[in-house]
């Protein structure tokens, strides 16, 4: 009788054991499954945007990048079309003007300043740029991007005084 026992007991042990490596291997197909379909993802194709396409386009930048919901901005500085400095020793005005240009491009996009996740700020003069940085709360209405401010040597041309970059993300 022990004997019919012990087998019985090694019998449902065996059964118990098989069924939870059946239990694993389907688990872990269907976590394979998973891990495909997140993997084809249809390749998002980039979308260029050129301000002033033929200041960029010698200096060898685009002004914006979107892939996705991502937008990448690249600098803006005080210029008028032609690529000439302007508001040359008004840092006030300059980031203003930075400002103005930044604004055409999220509009292009279908953004505001709300949409901005991270703003970058280069300054070739950071104690007059925090003096003069209470205008960017005219900018950004409802909280303020991460991000950080830069005080640098000097800037592409030597009448630039500020630049300033973004990173945004467009919900949709």
């Amino acid at each position: 009788m022990k004997k019919i026992t012990n087998r019985l007991t090694l019998i449902v042990t065996l059964c118990v054991l098989s069924y939870g490596f059946q239990s694993c291997e389907q688990k872990q197909k269907d976590e394979t499954k998973e891990v495909e379909k997140e993997v084809i993802v249809e390749s998002e194709k980039p979308e260029y945007f050129l301000l002033r396409p033929e200041v960029e386009k010698s200096y060898g930048y685009s002004h914006a990048v979107k892939i996705g919901n991502d937008i990448k901005i690249s600098g803006a500085v005080s210029m008028d079309n032609e690529g000439n400095p302007t508001a040359i020793g008004d840092l006030e005005q300059q980031m203003k003007n930075c400002y103005a240009d930044l604004e055409k491009i999220l509009k292009h996009f279908g953004c505001t300043f709300d949409d901005v996740v991270k703003e970058d700020i280069f300054t070739t003069n950071m104690p007059l740029m925090l003096e003069k940085s209470a205008y960017r709360a005219e900018i950004y209405k409802n909280g303020f991007p991460t991000g950080s401010w830069l005080g640098v040597k000097e800037l592409a041309l030597p009448e630039f005084m500020i630049e300033i970059e973004l990173e945004v993300h467009k919900s949709e």
